[in-house]
């Protein structure tokens, strides 16, 4: 069916068309809520990833997995922590709890224990607990432990950190949406010459949303990344496609005395652009599907899902709401608010020297200097004025440092296993080891004890042998000792040894998202180029565009590398991907503009008038995405969706300003090899 023939069909059922629309979003509303979401970065590694089958092995093997929060009782006795621990086994969520009666004998003067390992538990009356809590219960268990142990005692690990991303991510989310809706709004009245337009808008593209939303029904779960990040970015990327299509509406409103065929043309006109501007976005996104690391193929699933029902809700829902209700347009009409950019192009034209040459200073340490940040893989820490933060602090002054980390392997052989635990004990970073033949003895048979004085440490195929150190989760000491106690566990074992640990998993998606990183980028710009190269028939202006946006990704990118500062390498990825594909759009819309100019004008004249005349539309645009990324950072506690918000609101004033200067020059310098390029595709094709 031509294009024509469905605007017809459309607008002619105009009223069914928006009833289907408002029906889907409230049913997508609703399935929203049977989404589960999921906050442990660990599920999002490929199931070939050592830690994961060291996971997998563990699960099969052991009852009680690792511990994954410490809980610290100050100023106690022995009688009154062993009362804490009973108390806290009995927390609904709660699995496991591990303190010193599981190593010695209380009923003996602790100076006759070995003072390292009492130390580990209980110093200066103070009583360190490590505690094992389900996966799910996170939030409903933290929250009893807080209620027991009150203010002044702390509690932190993985399932702390998991709890308060579940706590806050639901509120931060409407939170950023209070904030920047309204912010919204303000920047499309500036750029309209009706209050109601920008209702239209977000309509429009708040409805692609809530179906985006609940037809994730049918995926059955999503990352917390996805849930921060997805909604607000479909919003930001493709509210220019409502915009473009209600210009065109408004445009041919001028030209005709009928809205229903000022309506069939805009719609008519607008779909090659918002196509072609859809299309560049939605192959970007694509890339992030390659990615191992399945929180990025859970993010790029959704933003395309999102792209795909913008662009629908734009074509047919849009048209439709709009003719139903253009009245309200004509009535809440106000004159034009921002006063036109006359001059600017001849401004900026003068400058284009100075941009080239200071743009070919840049680039190469740049490039460079983005490919040299320093990175975290996790969620990194938390903030000092947090409750989670304050108490990480507070254990860590009192204990230590401590990250966990466990080895299994095969059982059987006894004098392999007191090797291996004695090689492991020599290690600088770790501070004790447990295990069957250090803590109950290699000349005991485990078939003379109980079940429960061995479970701890023997399956039926496995030894398990824990590590205490006192390494943060990640960084360049945690990754080194991961690797020396791997390379210790294959002398004695080979391939049957087998790591996990929060660190393990760390270095696992460090190592991951590595290979992932080259990939993607390169997927993203052939994708692009694909969709430029199609758009313009000519190889000139996709190699044109490319530089101008890609040179602002590493502009932006190598921004934490020269402040010194480490970037989360989740948030580093998407944004590499996102930004190019989002933004390229500016640049198709001003290089369009100039290529139909240059048919009748001289190139200088060309781009002059494309600049005085879309320098403003690029700003909304980039405003709105800019205020986005600035938003989702300053509300956002979760330290990748913050870094996700830094990187992508700086990003969008980077590419606004490199299509605004760093374009035109480039367009100018190439003008000549572009109509060569044109007279020889012309020629070959005739």
């Amino acid at each position: 069916m031509r294009p024509i023939d469905l605007a017809n069909k459309i607008l002619k059922h105009k009223k069914s068309v928006v009833w289907t629309f408002i029906i889907l979003a409230i049913a997508s509303t609703i399935a929203q809520f049977a989404v589960s979401v999921n906050y442990n970065m660990m599920d999002y590694l490929p199931d070939e990833a050592p830690s994961m089958q060291a996971t997998d092995t563990m699960e099969a093997e052991f009852d009680e997995p690792t511990a994954n929060a410490r809980v610290m009782v100050e100023d106690v006795t022995i009688p009154e922590a062993l009362k804490y621990k009973e108390n806290l086994e009995t927390i609904n969520g709660v699995s496991n709890v591990d303190w010193l009666d599981d190593l010695i004998d209380l009923k003996q003067p602790l100076e006759m224990a070995d003072q390292d390992t009492v130390e580990q538990y209980y110093d200066k009356q103070s009583a360190l607990f490590q505690v094992t809590i389900e996966e799910g219960k996170e939030v409903e268990a933290t929250d009893e432990i807080y209620a027991l142990i009150g203010e002044d005692n702390a509690l932190d690990g993985e399932a702390a950190d998991t709890a308060t991303s579940q706590k806050m991510t639901g509120q931060e989310s409407m939170y950023a949406a209070a904030i920047l809706i309204p912010i919204i709004i303000i920047i499309l009245v500036l750029s309209t010459n009706s209050w109601a337009e920008p209702v239209y808008f977000l309509t429009a593209i708040g409805i692609s949303v809530l179906i985006n939303l609940g037809s994730n029904i049918f995926i059955g779960e999503i990352s917390f990344v996805t849930q921060s990040v997805a909604p607000i970015l479909q919003l930001a990327v493709s509210l220019d496609y409502a915009i473009f299509l209600l210009h065109s509406f408004s445009d041919y409103r001028k030209e005709t005395s009928s809205p229903y065929e000022a309506m069939r043309l805009a719609m008519k006109r607008s779909f090659p652009a918002i196509a072609a501007s859809a299309s560049t976005t939605f192959f970007g996104f694509i890339a992030l599907t390659f990615m191992n690391f399945e929180i990025g193929a859970d993010l790029g699933v959704n933003l395309v899902k999102g792209i795909v029902f913008s662009f629908i809700s734009v074509m047919i829902f849009l048209p439709a709401l709009t003719l139903m209700f253009y009245k309200w347009i004509d009535k809440t009409e106000h004159r034009p608010i921002v006063p036109s950019f006359k001059n600017i192009g001849r401004r900026v034209l003068k400058v284009r020297i100075p941009v080239l040459i200071l743009v070919a200073i840049l680039i190469v340490p740049a490039f460079l200097g983005q490919s040299e940040t320093s990175f975290i893989y996790g969620i990194g820490e938390q903030p000092d004025s947090s409750r989670l933060g304050a108490d990480q602090e507070q254990i860590e002054e009192q204990f230590g440092q401590n990250t966990p980390m466990v080895m299994l392997v095969p059982r059987g052989d006894v004098a392999s296993e007191e090797q291996l635990v004695n090689d492991l004990e020599n290690l600088n970073a770790v501070d004790t080891v447990q295990s069957y033949v250090n803590t109950i003895g290699p000349t005991i048979p485990s078939e003379y004890l109980d079940e429960s004085q061995t479970e701890a440490f023997y399956s039926e195929n496995y030894s398990r042998i824990t590590l205490h150190t006192d390494t943060p989760t990640e960084g360049e000491e945690a990754f080194s000792l991961v690797e020396e106690v791997r390379t210790i566990g294959d002398q004695y074992y080979g391939e049957e040894a087998e790591l996990l640990g929060e660190s393990v998993t760390l270095y696992d998606i460090k190592d991951t998202v590595e290979r992932d990183n080259t990939l993607v980028n390169w997927l993203t710009v052939l994708a692009v180029a694909t969709v430029l190269i199609v758009t313009f028939r000519n190889i000139i202006f996709p190699v044109v565009l490319l530089i101008t946006i890609q040179s602002a990704v590493w502009f932006n990118l190598s921004v934490p590398y020269f402040m010194d500062s480490e970037l989360v390498f989740v948030g580093y990825l998407i944004v590499s991907t996102v930004q190019l594909a989002a933004t390229v759009d500016y640049g198709i819309l001003f290089t369009e503009n100039y290529n139909r100019l240059r048919q009748t004008l001289p190139a200088k004249e060309a781009i002059i008038q494309t600049i005085d005349g879309k320098i403003f539309a690029i700003f909304v645009s980039a405003a709105i995405l800019s205020s986005v990324g600035f938003i989702l950072w300053l509300t956002s506690s979760n330290p990748i969706v913050g870094s996700v918000g830094l990187l992508l609101g700086r990003g969008a004033l980077l590419a606004f300003l490199s299509v605004v200067f760093l374009l035109p020059a480039l367009l100018l310098i190439t003008d000549r090899l572009r109509l060569r390029s044109s007279k020889k595709e012309a020629s070959h094709d005739a």
